[in-house]
Order: C-alpha cells, then sequence, then structure tokens
C-alpha cells in the first residue's frame, strides 16, 4: 500500500481563520486517502523551533512514498524560509519520497496520486 505525509500549516495559528472549520477540512482530506487505498497521515507545522523536529520525527515514522507540502506554506511569503527548511528535511531524512504540492487542503489526494 501506497504512503503519503501531508505537511501543512497548523490552523491555530493563522489568525482570523475557523480552525475547527479548516481542520475538519483536512481530516476529510485524510479520508479521501483511505478511500483510494492510500494510508495518510498529516503533520501540521507552526514556524518556530518546534517546526524541524516535528518534520523529522514525522519522517522517520516509516519510509514515505510521497510528502505533500501544503500550498498554506507555499503560497504564504513569510513562510518561505520553513517551505525551503520542509524541502530540505524532506530531501535529508526521506530521500526515496517524492514530493508533491497541493493547490489547497482539498487536492492532497491529487497531488500525491502524480507520483504514487
Amino acid at each position: 500500500m501506497s504512503s503519503v505525509l501531508v505537511v501543512g500549516y497548523d490552523p491555530q495559528a493563522i489568525p482570523g481563520v475557523d480552525a475547527e472549520a479548516l481542520r475538519a477540512a483536512l481530516d476529510k482530506e485524510l479520508s479521501r486517502f483511505g478511500e483510494r487505498g492510500i494510508e495518510a497521515a498529516m503533520t501540521l507545522v507552526v514556524f518556530d523551533e518546534s517546526a524541524e523536529s516535528t518534520i523529522v520525527s514525522s519522517l522517520a515514522e516509516r519510509p514515505w512514498d510521497v510528502v505533500v507540502v501544503g500550498g498554506g506554506i507555499r503560497k504564504t511569503e513569510q513562510l518561505l524560509p520553513l517551505f525551503e527548511q520542509i524541502v530540505n528535511l524532506v530531501h535529508r531524512h526521506a530521500p526515496q519520497a517524492a514530493i508533491a504540492f497541493n493547490t489547497s487542503g482539498g487536492d492532497s489526494v491529487e497531488a500525491a496520486e502524480r507520483w504514487l
């Protein structure tokens, strides 16, 4: 069975966002992976000193086939250093994994499937 790790920005750290609703949408996306026979997990990070250890820990859980980096991290100019950090951590700690990019929390499955 294929495995996918989705790395996204923690909705609770985004000012003015309904974190509960966004988290529910992310959980729904994880369910879509299961419906397609893909094992998936999600790691949510914030832009602080905890990001690296959180990501490395998630990458070490298993050999991932694909790591999807969320659009919220990639598209937010202030998070560019975090985006670079994530890409380099995946390269270093999960070199076998393809790296995919979604446009929103609702198309992570399609982003991963491009590389499975």
